[in-house]
């Protein structure tokens, strides 16, 4: 009985898809021979009411393409915009550093040559850097480099168009410091972590009886013959360590990332060549605005990549 009443409902569907089919296919064929009028009244007729489902279909898959055109076009705009809003941070940030370094130049007159950093970007080599001048321009080894920050670091390779340095990342980086009224001595050494980022400055050998406060300005004391007295190391942070009775220790903040300087100052001439004292010509630059350059963030973010 059900496939009896399954059958009957079937025949009477078929048959109406026949005719309409047939309808179709005869409006289909005999429109070409109406006039122009009656084309455009039957085409009208069937996207009212046959067609009306797929027309409906189509307008809306239509609207999708357009919006997902114009979300990719607004999303290359907004990309576009923070592109160029980021680069000319970046480049404005740069001049600074180089307007200032000029003016640093200026005040060491011919004692101090401009040179480019390049690295190598390789495993093991993340604390040395390459200078475009070398012995042809009057470097020798032991030659300081320095930022219109402060220091960066020291000259170990010299040859005749470059030279190799290490920057105070480096395991064998030592300097010998002081606070900037020279009350105080102690020696500048990094502290090496699981991770370039996580280097830091440490300020050694400070007498227990001295008490240091953060904020505080650290400079190259002159001691040790390789780094002239006065240039800027970092800044006190918060104590380290101490031992009862004997010294402290202090982590300092860099005055210079190591990876944030791309040109810098490398000394001129032998030791004995080289002005000893440079604390009034780096005060005074800080003074006009060369303060020290800071990494890409905080100091979590380390001494560059």
């Amino acid at each position: 009985m059900s496939a009896y009443h399954i059958g009957e409902d079937v025949e009477p569907t078929a048959r109406r898809q026949n005719i309409i089919a047939l309808v179709i296919v005869g409006l289909a064929l005999a429109s070409p021979f109406m006039p122009t009028a009656r084309q455009q009244q039957l085409a009208f007729l069937l996207r009212n009411s046959l067609l009306r489902p797929f027309v409906m279909i189509q307008e809306g898959m239509a609207a999708a393409s357009l919006h997902a055109v114009s979300t990719e076009e607004f999303q290359a705009r907004l990309d576009s915009a923070v592109s160029a809003l980021t680069n000319q941070s970046t480049l404005a940030e740069e001049n600074r550093r180089l307007r200032n370094l000029l003016d640093l130049s200026r005040r060491l007159g011919t004692a101090y040559l401009p040179a480019s950093v390049l690295r190598a970007g390789t495993a093991g080599s993340e604390s040395m850097f390459q200078l475009d001048v070398g012995s042809d321009h009057g470097i020798h080894v032991n030659a300081p480099v320095i930022a219109s920050g402060g220091l960066i670091g020291v000259v170990r390779e010299v040859r005749a168009g470059m030279s190799i340095g290490m920057d105070w990342t480096h395991p064998e980086f030592w300097a010998s410091a002081m606070t900037m009224d020279g009350e105080i001595y102690g020696h500048v050494r990094v502290e090496r972590g699981s991770f370039r980022e996580g280097y830091r400055l440490l300020l050694d050998g400070i007498p227990f009886h001295d008490q240091l406060e953060p904020g505080m300005a650290i400079v190259t004391s002159g001691l040790g013959g390789v780094f002239p007295r006065g240039i800027t190391v970092g800044t006190v942070d918060q104590l380290a360590a101490e031992t009862a009775g004997w010294r402290r220790s202090y982590w300092l903040r860099p005055a210079v990332f190591p990876g944030s300087a791309t040109h810098v100052l490398v000394a001129v001439g032998t030791m004995s060549e080289r002005p000893a004292d440079l604390t009034e010509v780096i005060q005074d630059s800080t003074s006009e605005g060369a303060g020290p350059i800071a990494g890409p963030g905080d100091r979590s973010e380390g001494p560059g990549s």
